[in-house]
């Protein structure tokens, strides 16, 4: 399966949400490049979708190192569960 991706979100005006919906899916596991904008965007929006997300961190790319950081620690700081921490 393959879908386009517009804007920073691969959520952003796309099917992805319904498609994953329709295999059930609970999990995202995001890895890819521009932590501090693509990944960002797209975890806090499958979060708001009811998603479970893990960003491995050893698995996505910064163009700016610090901003790369801010995006980590906000995600963690928005997503992460007590029981749950990543």
């Amino acid at each position: 399966m393959v879908l386009s991706k517009a804007r920073h979100s691969a959520f952003y005006a796309s099917p992805l949400a319904y498609r994953l919906r329709r295999l059930e899916t609970k999990t995202l596991i995001l890895t890819g490049q521009v932590t501090e904008q693509c990944i960002l965007y797209t975890a806090l929006d499958g979060y708001i979708r009811h998603f479970d997300v893990v960003v491995p961190t050893d698995a996505v790319a910064h163009i700016d190192a610090e901003l790369g950081e801010a995006a980590l620690k906000m995600m963690c700081t928005n997503m992460c569960r007590p029981s749950r921490a990543r």
